[in-house]
Protein backbone atom coordinates (compact mmCIF):
# COMPACT_ATOMS: atom_id res chain seq x y z
CA UNK A 1 0.00 0.00 0.00
CA UNK A 2 1.05 3.71 -0.35
CA UNK A 3 0.62 4.94 3.11
CA UNK A 4 3.54 7.89 3.35
CA UNK A 5 4.45 10.74 0.83
CA UNK A 6 6.27 14.08 0.37
CA UNK A 7 5.54 16.82 -1.56
CA UNK A 8 7.76 19.41 -0.80
CA UNK A 9 7.75 21.32 -4.17
CA UNK A 10 6.45 25.42 -3.20
CA UNK A 11 3.18 26.23 -5.68
CA UNK A 12 4.83 27.85 -7.91
CA UNK A 13 7.58 25.27 -8.79
CA UNK A 14 4.95 22.63 -8.61
CA UNK A 15 3.01 23.94 -11.33
CA UNK A 16 6.24 24.72 -13.37
CA UNK A 17 7.35 21.05 -13.04
CA UNK A 18 3.59 19.93 -14.48
CA UNK A 19 4.17 21.27 -17.46
CA UNK A 20 2.86 20.00 -20.67
CA UNK A 21 1.55 19.89 -24.27
CA UNK A 22 -1.88 20.42 -24.96
CA UNK A 23 -4.07 18.91 -27.42
CA UNK A 24 -2.43 21.53 -30.26
CA UNK A 25 1.12 20.85 -29.08
CA UNK A 26 1.05 24.12 -26.66
CA UNK A 27 3.53 24.31 -23.60
CA UNK A 28 1.80 25.04 -20.87
CA UNK A 29 1.19 24.84 -17.01
CA UNK A 30 -1.80 23.71 -15.22
CA UNK A 31 -3.52 26.52 -13.49
CA UNK A 32 -3.46 26.44 -9.53
CA UNK A 33 -7.10 26.21 -8.10
CA UNK A 34 -7.34 27.45 -4.70
CA UNK A 35 -3.66 27.22 -4.48
CA UNK A 36 -3.53 29.08 -1.28
CA UNK A 37 -5.04 25.72 0.47
CA UNK A 38 -2.00 24.17 -1.36
CA UNK A 39 0.99 23.22 1.89
CA UNK A 40 4.48 21.32 0.90
CA UNK A 41 5.39 18.47 3.33
CA UNK A 42 7.96 15.92 3.68
CA UNK A 43 5.53 13.44 5.43
CA UNK A 44 2.14 13.55 3.72
CA UNK A 45 -0.17 10.90 5.54
CA UNK A 46 -4.17 10.13 4.79
CA UNK A 47 -6.65 12.97 5.54
CA UNK A 48 -4.13 15.61 4.93
CA UNK A 49 -4.68 17.51 1.51
CA UNK A 50 -2.27 17.07 -1.03
CA UNK A 51 -2.14 18.19 -5.01
CA UNK A 52 -3.60 16.83 -8.11
CA UNK A 53 -3.70 17.42 -11.17
CA UNK A 54 -7.51 16.42 -13.00
CA UNK A 55 -8.88 17.50 -16.57
CA UNK A 56 -10.58 21.44 -16.25
CA UNK A 57 -13.01 19.40 -17.97
CA UNK A 58 -14.52 18.07 -14.89
CA UNK A 59 -14.87 21.90 -13.62
CA UNK A 60 -15.94 23.73 -16.94
CA UNK A 61 -17.87 21.16 -19.28
CA UNK A 62 -17.12 23.54 -22.38
CA UNK A 63 -13.36 23.29 -21.70
CA UNK A 64 -10.69 21.20 -23.83
CA UNK A 65 -10.38 17.73 -22.03
CA UNK A 66 -6.82 17.75 -22.35
CA UNK A 67 -6.26 21.14 -20.62
CA UNK A 68 -5.13 20.18 -16.93
CA UNK A 69 -5.66 22.25 -13.67
CA UNK A 70 -4.34 21.96 -9.85
CA UNK A 71 -5.95 21.22 -6.89
CA UNK A 72 -5.39 20.55 -3.54
CA UNK A 73 -7.99 17.80 -2.39
CA UNK A 74 -7.63 15.63 0.65
CA UNK A 75 -6.81 12.36 0.93
CA UNK A 76 -8.83 9.19 1.15
CA UNK A 77 -12.03 8.82 -1.39
CA UNK A 78 -15.62 10.18 0.24
CA UNK A 79 -17.65 8.87 -2.66
CA UNK A 80 -20.62 11.29 -4.02
CA UNK A 81 -23.45 8.66 -2.17
CA UNK A 82 -21.73 8.84 0.97
CA UNK A 83 -24.72 9.70 3.09
CA UNK A 84 -23.15 10.66 6.48
CA UNK A 85 -23.14 14.54 7.58
CA UNK A 86 -19.50 13.97 8.34
CA UNK A 87 -17.05 12.22 5.98
CA UNK A 88 -14.51 11.36 9.31
CA UNK A 89 -17.53 8.91 10.13
CA UNK A 90 -16.41 6.61 6.99
CA UNK A 91 -16.09 3.39 8.15
CA UNK A 92 -13.24 1.89 6.04
CA UNK A 93 -10.07 3.15 4.83
CA UNK A 94 -9.88 4.40 1.13
CA UNK A 95 -7.07 6.14 1.02
CA UNK A 96 -5.72 3.13 -1.24
CA UNK A 97 -7.61 1.28 -3.99
CA UNK A 98 -6.18 -2.19 -5.61
CA UNK A 99 -6.37 -2.09 -8.97
CA UNK A 100 -7.76 -5.27 -9.40
CA UNK A 101 -10.78 -4.20 -7.63
CA UNK A 102 -11.43 -1.09 -8.41
CA UNK A 103 -14.27 -1.54 -11.15
CA UNK A 104 -15.86 -3.84 -8.51
CA UNK A 105 -15.91 -1.85 -5.23
CA UNK A 106 -18.78 0.96 -5.51
CA UNK A 107 -16.84 3.16 -3.65
CA UNK A 108 -14.43 3.85 -6.55
CA UNK A 109 -16.80 1.74 -9.36
CA UNK A 110 -19.09 4.81 -9.95
CA UNK A 111 -16.16 7.51 -10.02
CA UNK A 112 -14.46 6.00 -12.76
CA UNK A 113 -17.01 4.97 -14.89
CA UNK A 114 -17.78 9.08 -14.56
CA UNK A 115 -14.26 9.55 -15.90
CA UNK A 116 -12.95 11.09 -12.40
CA UNK A 117 -9.35 10.00 -12.90
CA UNK A 118 -6.94 11.79 -11.17
CA UNK A 119 -3.03 12.43 -11.08
CA UNK A 120 -1.37 12.22 -7.65
CA UNK A 121 1.59 14.23 -7.08
CA UNK A 122 4.83 14.28 -5.18
CA UNK A 123 8.48 14.15 -5.04
CA UNK A 124 8.29 10.04 -3.58
CA UNK A 125 6.54 8.30 -1.25
CA UNK A 126 7.61 5.90 1.89
CA UNK A 127 7.64 2.24 2.34
CA UNK A 128 8.88 -0.10 5.37
CA UNK A 129 10.46 -3.27 5.01
CA UNK A 130 10.11 -5.47 7.73
CA UNK A 131 13.27 -6.54 9.90
CA UNK A 132 14.98 -8.42 12.83
CA UNK A 133 15.21 -5.28 14.52
CA UNK A 134 12.03 -3.54 13.74
CA UNK A 135 10.98 -2.09 10.23
CA UNK A 136 13.24 0.65 8.06
CA UNK A 137 11.55 2.71 6.22
CA UNK A 138 12.55 3.82 2.73
CA UNK A 139 12.10 6.59 0.58
CA UNK A 140 10.86 5.80 -3.55
CA UNK A 141 11.16 7.92 -6.36
CA UNK A 142 11.66 8.27 -10.20
CA UNK A 143 15.24 8.33 -11.27
CA UNK A 144 16.75 11.52 -12.29
CA UNK A 145 18.28 12.41 -15.43
CA UNK A 146 21.39 14.41 -16.28
CA UNK A 147 19.61 17.60 -17.38
CA UNK A 148 19.10 18.05 -13.75
CA UNK A 149 22.83 18.37 -13.09
CA UNK A 150 23.11 21.48 -15.35
CA UNK A 151 22.70 24.94 -14.06
CA UNK A 152 19.91 27.16 -15.44
CA UNK A 153 19.29 30.68 -15.27
CA UNK A 154 15.60 31.56 -13.08
CA UNK A 155 14.34 32.95 -16.05
CA UNK A 156 14.42 29.20 -18.26
CA UNK A 157 11.14 27.87 -18.80
CA UNK A 158 11.09 24.84 -19.11
CA UNK A 159 11.77 22.92 -15.64
CA UNK A 160 15.06 21.30 -14.73
CA UNK A 161 14.47 20.01 -11.11
CA UNK A 162 12.73 17.30 -9.42
CA UNK A 163 10.92 14.92 -11.47
CA UNK A 164 7.66 14.24 -9.51
CA UNK A 165 6.30 11.08 -9.21
CA UNK A 166 2.38 10.78 -10.95
CA UNK A 167 0.45 8.42 -9.27
CA UNK A 168 -2.98 6.95 -10.60
CA UNK A 169 -5.72 8.24 -8.91
CA UNK A 170 -9.29 8.22 -8.62
CA UNK A 171 -11.43 11.36 -7.37
CA UNK A 172 -14.80 12.17 -6.11
CA UNK A 173 -16.36 15.22 -5.32
CA UNK A 174 -18.84 14.71 -1.82
CA UNK A 175 -21.58 17.41 -0.49
CA UNK A 176 -22.84 17.55 2.80
CA UNK A 177 -26.80 16.50 3.02
CA UNK A 178 -27.52 19.47 4.78
CA UNK A 179 -26.02 21.74 2.28
CA UNK A 180 -22.43 23.54 2.50
CA UNK A 181 -19.18 23.53 0.70
CA UNK A 182 -17.77 20.83 -2.04
CA UNK A 183 -15.09 18.54 -0.79
CA UNK A 184 -12.99 17.05 -3.65
CA UNK A 185 -11.51 13.80 -2.31
CA UNK A 186 -8.87 11.63 -3.47
CA UNK A 187 -7.50 7.80 -3.43
CA UNK A 188 -4.07 5.98 -4.86
CA UNK A 189 -4.54 2.96 -7.21
CA UNK A 190 -2.21 0.10 -6.18
CA UNK A 191 -0.96 -2.65 -8.08
CA UNK A 192 1.61 -5.54 -7.21
CA UNK A 193 5.12 -4.32 -6.65
CA UNK A 194 7.53 -4.62 -9.32
CA UNK A 195 10.65 -6.73 -8.50
CA UNK A 196 13.26 -4.03 -8.00
CA UNK A 197 10.86 -3.37 -4.29
CA UNK A 198 9.90 -6.87 -3.83
CA UNK A 199 10.28 -6.25 -0.07
CA UNK A 200 6.48 -4.28 0.06
CA UNK A 201 3.47 -6.19 -1.54
CA UNK A 202 1.55 -3.25 -3.43
CA UNK A 203 3.04 -0.17 -4.78
CA UNK A 204 1.68 2.97 -6.30
CA UNK A 205 0.33 2.71 -10.05
CA UNK A 206 2.92 4.97 -11.23
CA UNK A 207 2.20 7.01 -14.62
CA UNK A 208 5.81 7.14 -16.21
CA UNK A 209 5.55 10.11 -18.93
CA UNK A 210 3.34 12.78 -19.80
CA UNK A 211 1.77 10.55 -22.11
CA UNK A 212 0.11 8.18 -20.12
CA UNK A 213 -0.82 10.88 -18.13
CA UNK A 214 -2.71 12.16 -21.33
CA UNK A 215 -4.39 9.35 -21.34
CA UNK A 216 -5.24 8.94 -17.74
CA UNK A 217 -6.68 12.39 -17.33
CA UNK A 218 -8.30 12.96 -20.71
CA UNK A 219 -11.36 11.05 -19.89
CA UNK A 220 -13.35 12.45 -22.87
CA UNK A 221 -11.54 10.95 -25.37
CA UNK A 222 -9.83 8.06 -23.44
CA UNK A 223 -12.33 5.45 -22.49
CA UNK A 224 -12.13 3.75 -18.63
CA UNK A 225 -11.43 0.60 -20.50
CA UNK A 226 -8.62 2.15 -22.00
CA UNK A 227 -7.19 3.74 -19.59
CA UNK A 228 -6.81 0.89 -17.39
CA UNK A 229 -4.82 -0.67 -19.05
CA UNK A 230 -1.91 1.81 -18.14
CA UNK A 231 -2.39 0.48 -14.51
CA UNK A 232 0.83 -1.47 -14.59
CA UNK A 233 3.95 -2.21 -12.44
CA UNK A 234 6.79 -0.37 -13.17
CA UNK A 235 10.73 -0.70 -12.50
CA UNK A 236 11.55 2.42 -12.98
CA UNK A 237 12.27 3.77 -9.69
CA UNK A 238 15.08 3.54 -7.19
CA UNK A 239 15.00 4.28 -3.91
CA UNK A 240 17.14 4.76 -0.20
CA UNK A 241 16.91 4.51 3.42
CA UNK A 242 16.13 7.08 5.77
CA UNK A 243 15.77 7.81 9.04
CA UNK A 244 12.95 6.30 11.54
CA UNK A 245 12.60 9.66 11.85
CA UNK A 246 9.46 9.78 9.37
CA UNK A 247 7.63 7.19 11.39
CA UNK A 248 6.13 9.46 13.04
CA UNK A 249 3.64 11.62 11.36
CA UNK A 250 3.84 14.94 13.33
CA UNK A 251 7.83 15.19 12.17
CA UNK A 252 7.48 17.30 8.62
CA UNK A 253 11.00 18.42 7.96
CA UNK A 254 13.92 17.87 5.25
CA UNK A 255 15.50 14.83 7.53
CA UNK A 256 12.80 12.59 6.64
CA UNK A 257 13.73 11.58 3.15
CA UNK A 258 17.45 11.85 4.40
CA UNK A 259 19.56 9.76 2.97
CA UNK A 260 21.04 7.16 5.63
CA UNK A 261 23.64 4.68 5.78
CA UNK A 262 22.13 1.18 7.40
CA UNK A 263 24.39 0.43 10.15
CA UNK A 264 24.33 3.58 11.92
CA UNK A 265 21.24 3.14 14.39
CA UNK A 266 18.89 4.56 11.59
CA UNK A 267 19.74 8.12 12.54
CA UNK A 268 20.68 10.67 10.16
CA UNK A 269 24.62 11.00 9.99
CA UNK A 270 26.23 14.52 10.38
CA UNK A 271 28.54 14.36 7.20
CA UNK A 272 29.62 17.04 5.26
CA UNK A 273 27.17 15.85 2.25
CA UNK A 274 24.17 15.36 4.25
CA UNK A 275 24.01 18.73 5.68
CA UNK A 276 24.60 20.21 2.11
CA UNK A 277 21.55 18.04 1.26
CA UNK A 278 19.59 18.89 4.07
CA UNK A 279 20.45 23.09 3.64
CA UNK A 280 19.22 22.59 0.31
CA UNK A 281 16.05 21.08 1.28
CA UNK A 282 15.50 23.48 4.18
CA UNK A 283 16.41 26.39 2.00
CA UNK A 284 13.96 25.51 -0.44
CA UNK A 285 10.63 25.50 1.66
CA UNK A 286 8.01 27.71 1.01
CA UNK A 287 8.60 31.57 1.82
CA UNK A 288 11.93 30.65 2.66
CA UNK A 289 14.23 34.06 1.87
CA UNK A 290 17.34 31.65 0.30
CA UNK A 291 15.39 29.72 -1.78
CA UNK A 292 16.80 30.33 -5.41
CA UNK A 293 16.29 28.30 -8.66
CA UNK A 294 19.70 27.65 -8.93
CA UNK A 295 19.99 25.83 -5.75
CA UNK A 296 17.96 22.53 -6.86
CA UNK A 297 20.16 19.58 -6.19
CA UNK A 298 21.44 18.70 -9.11
CA UNK A 299 20.64 14.71 -9.33
CA UNK A 300 21.73 12.35 -11.93
CA UNK A 301 21.28 9.08 -13.37
CA UNK A 302 23.46 7.46 -11.54
CA UNK A 303 20.41 6.08 -9.06
CA UNK A 304 20.02 3.25 -10.30
CA UNK A 305 17.99 0.32 -9.94
CA UNK A 306 18.33 -1.82 -6.83
CA UNK A 307 17.45 -5.92 -6.62
CA UNK A 308 16.97 -5.66 -3.01
CA UNK A 309 17.26 -2.95 0.11
CA UNK A 310 20.67 -3.94 0.46
CA UNK A 311 22.09 -1.96 -2.16
CA UNK A 312 21.01 1.80 -2.54
CA UNK A 313 21.28 4.35 -3.85
CA UNK A 314 22.55 6.08 -0.86
CA UNK A 315 26.44 5.85 -1.20
CA UNK A 316 25.91 7.70 -4.85
CA UNK A 317 24.24 10.12 -3.19
CA UNK A 318 26.80 11.52 -1.02
CA UNK A 319 29.54 11.33 -3.72
CA UNK A 320 27.32 13.73 -5.50
CA UNK A 321 26.82 16.25 -2.93
CA UNK A 322 30.19 16.18 -1.99
CA UNK A 323 31.42 16.75 -5.54
CA UNK A 324 28.45 19.67 -5.99
CA UNK A 325 29.08 21.06 -2.18
CA UNK A 326 32.47 21.67 -2.00
CA UNK A 327 32.97 24.77 -4.19
CA UNK A 328 30.39 26.51 -1.88
CA UNK A 329 30.55 24.90 1.17
CA UNK A 330 33.38 25.76 4.00
CA UNK A 331 35.07 22.68 4.34
CA UNK A 332 35.41 21.17 8.02
CA UNK A 333 39.18 21.05 9.23
CA UNK A 334 40.29 17.48 9.96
Amino acid sequence: MCGRTACSLGADNLRRACAYRDRRGRRRQPEWIRAESYRPSYNKGPQSSGPVLVSRRHLQQDADSSERVLMDMRWGLIPSWFKKDDPSKMKFNTSNCRSDTMLEKSSYKSALLKGKRCVVLADGFYEWQQQSGGKQPYFIYFPQTKDAMVRRKEEDEEWRGWRLLTMAGIFDCWEPPAGGEVLYTYTIITVDASKDVSFIHHMPAILDGDEAIRKWLDFAEVPTQEAVELIQPTENIVFHPVSTFVNSIRNNTPECLAPIELGDKKEVRATPSNKVMLGWLKSSQEGSPQKKENDLPRWTSQFIHSPSPKKTSAGILQQWLRKEGEPVAKKHKT
